[in-house]
């Protein structure tokens, strides 16, 4: 049985797709590197806010709430 990807390997993909090609276009355009990385990163930070906020990593806000054992 082969590897199946997962929501989140999706964001981690995006995240570092969106930074290598604002490297890419910053390296083989016109357009300055560093706006062109600072531009991009926007662009990871979004997908990173969707990973976070929009389709978190808990079934419930509630589940916000428990306690985690391995740090007491």
């Amino acid at each position: 049985m082969g590897y199946t990807w997962q929501y989140y390997d999706l964001v981690l993909a995006g995240i570092f797709g969106s930074l290598a090609a604002g490297v890419l276009v910053g390296q083989f355009t016109a357009v300055q590197p560093t706006t062109a990385i600072v531009g991009f990163s926007f662009v990871a930070a979004a997908v990173m806010g969707h990973g976070l906020f929009v389709n978190g990593p808990v079934d419930q806000p509630t589940d916000l709430t428990d306690e985690v054992d391995a740090l007491n």
